[in-house]
């Protein structure tokens, strides 16, 4: 496999140098913050990455204050006590996307937090203490007891909690790939996430970076090669 400062020296090469790289670089996130998380804040969360798979981003933005009303505030408690009227009238709500399997996964999602907070004190506290180093099986627990935050879903929602993991976007793919890892061009299978896995915590031990920073250079060394003011404009949680 290619050593991590090979990829690190195209990035910056790319990026117009050591410290152009480093401004694109998110901050090793903080398991504290992650911590006090409230439940209603991860639940709402899950809730915005699954309406966004396959959808305009913009548009969920957009309509997000009417979400938060329609989910009342995302509270996982009661959400997950309400009956079968309240779910039915939210498939008529203009306020939201009207998409009745998502709108239905928050109703098992509620369930999901609750439950997980009741095991470890909060969703947060269970997230802050789950190892980067094993990214693999947390997304395989999202699978199992969430609704729809398999695959890159579940990655998008870590991301944007702020818990340190990589994204398998194409980019980072392109990068593993090019740099000896076998797997394939689009990362689902259980043997492939743990092939990335296991890079990525030789990477990690290698260099000392998170893994978000770690997942973003490799994204920055490879395929289309933007502007780094382009590139700040368009900043997210995506690599």
């Amino acid at each position: 496999m290619t050593a991590f400062k090979t990829i690190r020296a195209r990035a910056e090469k790319r990026k117009g140098g050591p410290k152009a790289l480093a401004k694109l670089l998110p901050a090793k996130p903080d398991p504290k913050a992650l911590a006090k998380l409230g439940d209603d804040r991860i639940l709402a969360e899950m809730t915005k990455r699954v309406f966004c798979a396959g959808f305009a981003w913009s548009v969920i933005e957009s309509k997000w204050p009417g979400f938060e009303k329609a989910f009342l505030g995302f509270k996982p408690g009661p959400l997950s006590l309400k009956p079968d009227e309240f779910w039915d009238d939210l498939m008529k709500d203009t306020r939201i996307v009207r998409n009745g399997a998502k709108i239905m996964s928050v109703r098992a999602n509620a369930s999901f937090v609750r439950d997980i907070a009741r095991e470890h004190g909060s969703f947060g506290k269970f997230l802050a203490n789950w190892p980067s180093s094993d990214e693999a099986g947390l997304l395989e627990l999202l699978a199992k007891r969430g609704s729809r935050l398999g695959g890159n879903t579940g990655q998008m929602m870590l991301r944007f909690l702020g818990w340190d993991g990589f994204v398998t976007s194409r980019d980072v793919v392109l990068c593993l790939r090019d740099a000896g890892l076998d797997i394939a061009e689009t990362v689902t299978s259980k043997r492939d996430v743990a092939k990335v896995q296991a890079q990525f915590n030789a990477w990690a031990e290698e260099t000392g970076l998170a893994y978000v920073q770690i997942s973003r250079i490799c994204a920055l060394s490879i395929g289309e090669n933007y502007t780094a003011e382009k590139l700040e404009s368009m900043m997210g949680g995506d690599d």
